[in-house]
Order: structure tokens, then C-alpha cells, then sequence
């Protein structure tokens, strides 16, 4: 039989929760016995995605965000999802240096550092109702 587990966790939109959201979902893939670089690409990734909701999926003001973790096997499927403002066009916001917030001195990197770290990378969005950010990574 297959292994399997699961965790969901939600906190505020704030930034200083950017780190606890990092800290659980490495905690969460321990299991799997990850090398230092799998943590590190993880942690970075779920850093990008949590930012991503807080800065332009709620826009400074309060929400909820949360994580839903399923490991299958050796593979992490980690979700981010907002209730925020969604984005318009989502191929316009995945090209690499896009920002819709150029005021706030952003790089427009996230989701290129995202798909850089992780195995796969997918978006959900609608305009008005949210955002879900879908990271997977097998560890070997």
C-alpha cells in the first residue's frame, strides 16, 4: 500500500506568517526524508506562493490564507489558496519580471522561482474570488 498523509492549516494574511507557513510545510514533508536542497526548494517555493497571496491577492487588507498538503507516495502536492482578488490574466502574470505592483518595487520572479524549484506548478484563478497555487514535487 501506498503511503499517504495529509494536512491543512490556515492562518491571517499577514507577512510575519510567511515564515510559520514555510516551517509547517517542511515540517509536514519530513516524512518523505528530504535531502537540505528538496527542503530548501520547498520552503522557497511555499515563501513565494504565501507572499504572492498576502501582497496582491489581498492586497494589504485582511484575509485568510491557507495550505493543503497531501503526500502519495514520494510526491508533495502542496496548495496555496486565497479568497482574494484573483488575477485577470494568468498567462500575463507568469511571464518572468511581470508585477502588477511595480510601485512596491517587486521583481516579478514568483512563479518563475516557483517553477524553478518545484516539479510542477499550476494556477487556479478567478477574477473577485481567489487564487490556488498548486506545487508539486517528487522526492526521491
Amino acid at each position: 500500500m501506498e503511503f499517504y498523509n495529509e494536512m491543512t492549516v490556515s492562518f491571517k494574511s499577514l507577512s510575519i506568517n510567511e515564515s510559520f507557513a514555510r516551517v509547517v510545510v517542511a515540517s509536514f514533508v519530513t516524512s518523505l526524508d528530504p535531502t537540505l536542497e528538496d527542503l530548501a526548494d520547498i520552503k522557497t517555493a511555499v515563501s513565494e506562493a504565501v507572499t504572492n497571496a498576502i501582497i496582491h491577492g489581498y492586497e494589504g487588507k485582511d484575509g485568510i490564507i491557507t495550505i493543503h498538503c497531501t503526500i502519495t507516495g514520494k510526491t508533495v502536492t502542496i496548495k496555496i489558496i486565497d479568497k482574494g482578488v484573483g488575477i485577470e490574466d494568468i498567462e500575463k502574470a507568469r511571464q518572468p519580471f511581470y508585477t502588477s505592483k511595480p510601485e512596491m518595487e517587486r521583481s516579478g520572479m514568483g512563479f518563475t522561482v516557483m517553477e524553478t524549484f518545484m516539479d510542477r506548478m499550476e494556477v487556479e484563478s478567478r477574477p473577485g474570488e481567489g487564487t490556488t497555487v498548486t506545487l508539486i514535487k517528487t522526492i526521491e
